[in-house]
């Protein structure tokens, strides 16, 4: 709980003047009974007897400290007296809280007007007002009241609402990683977990979506002796049917695919979404010149049955723990077996794929399926199975796989497949041998190993190291990325390029799920990651729907805020030769665009006008740090915002503290930070980004070290841990 005036924060007193006021804001402008306060402040029936003194005194002093923050104002706060007891007076859009529940309001009215992106911006903009439980300063001390509970629960129910909104748009991939932390903490809310369900099922994942029935099921019937509601149950039999009403209405990130289980051997199923612009057409074929594929053919729409013929890329891969004998259970080795699953679904979207089945330890994922690309979804392909590689293969390759537990196998095919609607339904279908022949080849991979077809490697040889393999079915084996890029007068190194890949894949990734993400490139001095930066700063503006980024460089000899400063600047469109009037305006008007409360406008003009004006006088450091995340946290829930820092390890502790601090939480916006620093800057920080689910390190020089990502080393739940001691740790 916080009292602001002038942009300041307010000195309440002790926990009982502050439980007091936090309990009369939770009734403002209706009278409390003092006897409810005396229960509220110490328990039924142990309040001592001189408390009804101490709620007098506490009364008070509460009206001294109101008094003296009042403008004068009207709706200024002022505390009454009101028989039987007291009311807090107050207009209220003073209250956060009420701002919350009018905006909550609004988004209701404007979703029953057939208006949800209306109602999602309201909803976001209401939710964004928390920023933890509700009074939690309070909670923490020891006051539990009904009252905050049914606070809490509202928030809840807002968040559904939101996550309504943002699935009737088409933007399941957008919070689906929201979604499924949302059901972590809150595993028995069935509409949650509904939620949570279709969004798998939407971006391609439906034994996720089925796994997810399974626990919330498995939770209501040995807790709660209950079954799941009949909509869950509903739509648990949607998925298990493929129903084509769960395809999402509007038009979004991409289609839903997922293998059936009554077509031809070597089929899948591709429900597409009913908006046209997808990429995905399978009832006629896009107007224009047909597309050309990677041997030189055309492909088009044939005249038969309305089906369209198109190149496509496969991965198989599979994955496998050897645990020495009796070392885990088999229960144990089939959750560490999903977890893998989970991983190599996790790169597979990075790269633009879809994992569309993992039967047991082995996973089959397709690319090209939604777009014309001409030869792009084959170097997209071998890119992702070389990352699943460095991702799950990094440790058995350094340990052996015995040591380790986990073996890698990929295989990489390339091949023209028939798109066509299926005659018992408007459900697309993608027929080809190249699905048969791809997953009996893993069977001659060894460990540790990307294999691909000769087909695939002359697509792919300008970019795409390759060694011959010695094997007739898979005969090249793919060592990395070598594409060379040029970038201001220098060259990235043969065995660096991938780095850039890896960048704008975790970027595309950042903006689809909408949840903040740190990459920390290190390097020596002379290693390229400047040129790195820039090129990835290239490739970005490149994009057909490009990224805002803005980027500048640590200065150790600047003031303590500079790099924030500098951002801001490039963010409002201040020039170096501006005065400070016009660099207060700029701030001024991008900041009250993205801020919809004129005070919590007027709260961050007042922290951070400073940083273009240094004549103004300094707000609380602190405060200007958390009104600078504040700012680009709303700067990227408008649109999607990449920042750059070039050389960190320049910077002061506060500077690189603030760095962190964008990515600190999981605010539902697409920023995505880079941050270049030297290896002393882990000495200095050995905690570096180690406590950040959404935080990536890149070495540059040491291919086998790309993309190494904190939160995709086999992260397992908490439920799980028995089985990874079990196991020796091998989970990770």
């Amino acid at each position: 709980m916080e009292v602001i005036h002038d942009g300041k924060q307010v000195g309440l007193g002790g926990s009982q003047r502050r439980a007091m006021l936090g309990f009369l804001l939770l009734q403002a402008n209706r009278t409390v009974a003092a006897s409810r306060l005396l229960n509220a402040l110490w328990g039924e029936d142990e309040a001592p007897r001189t408390a009804r003194k101490i709620l007098q005194n506490a009364v008070y002093a509460l009206r001294g400290v109101l008094a003296s923050a009042s403008d004068g104002s009207p709706g200024a706060a002022r505390l009454l007296t009101r028989s039987p007891g007291y009311m807090l007076e107050v207009a209220p859009e003073r209250i956060d809280l009420h701002l919350f529940q009018k905006w909550v309001a609004q988004a209701r009215e404007k979703k029953a007007q057939g208006a949800p992106e209306e109602a999602a911006e309201l909803l976001r903009d209401a939710l964004a007002l928390w920023r933890g439980p509700a009074l939690a300063d309070l909670v923490e001390v020891g006051f539990e009241w009904p009252e905050l509970v049914a606070v809490q629960n509202s928030r809840l129910d807002v968040l559904e609402d939101y996550f309504d909104t943002q699935l009737a748009l088409g933007r399941h991939h957008t919070v689906l990683a929201e979604l499924e932390a949302t059901v972590r903490a809150e595993p028995l809310r069935e509409r949650l977990c509904g939620q949570l369900m279709l969004a798998l099922y939407r971006c391609g994942r439906q034994a996720d979506a089925l796994s997810t029935y399974s626990r919330v099921r498995n939770l209501l019937v040995e807790d709660l002796g209950l079954v799941p509601s009949r909509s869950l149950q509903r739509l648990q039999q949607a998925i298990l049917t493929q129903d084509p009403t769960l395809s999402p209405r509007h038009a979004g990130p991409g289609p839903v695919v997922g293998l059936t289980g009554d077509q031809p051997r070597g089929t899948v199923a591709v429900s597409a979404p009913a908006a046209a612009g997808n990429g995905l057409r399978a009832a006629r074929p896009a107007a224009g010149p047909a597309p050309r594929n990677p041997r030189g053919r055309s492909t088009g729409a044939t005249a038969d049955r309305g089906a369209e013929r198109r190149w496509v890329s496969v991965v198989a891969l599979r994955t496998q723990f050897v645990p020495p004998p009796g070392d885990v259970s088999g229960e144990g080795l089939e959750d560490l077996l999903d977890e893998a699953a989970w991983v190599v679904g996790e790169q597979i979207e990075r790269f633009g794929g879809t994992v569309t089945a993992s039967l047991g330890s082995v996973s089959l994922a397709l690319f090209g399926i939604g777009s014309s690309a001409d030869e792009d979804h084959v170097r997209q392909a071998v890119s992702a199975a070389l990352a699943v590689r460095v991702t799950l293969g990094a440790r058995s390759a350094s340990a052996g796989a015995a040591a380790a537990g986990l073996t890698v196998h990929a295989y990489v095919d390339t091949g023209e497949v028939l798109l066509r609607r299926s005659t018992t339904g408007d459900v697309p279908i993608v027929i080809g041998t190249v699905l048969d022949e791809s997953q009996p080849m893993l069977f001659d991979v060894p460990a540790g190993e990307v294999r691909v077809s000769d087909a695939v490697r002359r697509v792919t040889e300008d970019t795409v190291a390759y060694r011959p393999s010695g094997s007739t079915a898979a005969p090249w084996q793919a060592i990395g990325t070598r594409q060379v890029l040029a970038h201001g007068g220098g060259v990235l190194a043969a065995d660096q390029s991938s780095e850039a890949d890896v960048l704008c894949a975790l970027a595309q990734r950042t903006r689809h799920r909408s949840v903040p993400h740190l990459v920390t490139v290190v390097g020596d001095a002379g290693a390229g990651k400047s040129r790195l930066l820039g090129e990835f700063a290239r490739r970005m503006a490149a994009q057909p729907a490009p990224v805002r980024v803005l980027t500048t460089a640590a200065d150790a000899d600047a003031g303590p805020p500079h790099v924030q400063a500098r951002l801001l600047s490039l963010y409002c469109g201040v020039r170096p030769g501006d005065d400070a009037p016009a660099a207060r305006a700029a701030v001024t008007r991008r900041t009250e665009t993205l801020v919809r409360s004129g005070r919590n406008a007027r709260w961050l003009l007042s922290r951070l006008l400073p940083l273009v004006d240094p004549a103004l006088a300094p707000a609380p450091a602190d405060e200007v740090m958390a009104a600078w995340r504040e700012f680009f946290h709303r700067a990227a829930g408008s649109e999607p915002l990449v920042l750059c820092v070039d050389d960190l390890h320049r910077a002061g502790d506060a500077v690189i503290d603030a760095v962190a601090g964008l990515v600190g939480d999981t605010a539902p916006v697409p920023l995505f930070v880079v941050a270049t620093v030297r290896p002393e800057l882990l000495l200095r920080r050995p905690a570096w980004s180690g406590g950040l689910g959404h935080a990536t390190t890149v070495t540059l020089g040491s291919p086998e070290r790309i993309a190494t990502e904190r939160s995709m080393s086999l992260p397992l739940p908490a439920a799980r841990a028995e089985h990874v001691q079990r196991a020796g740790g091998r989970g990770r």
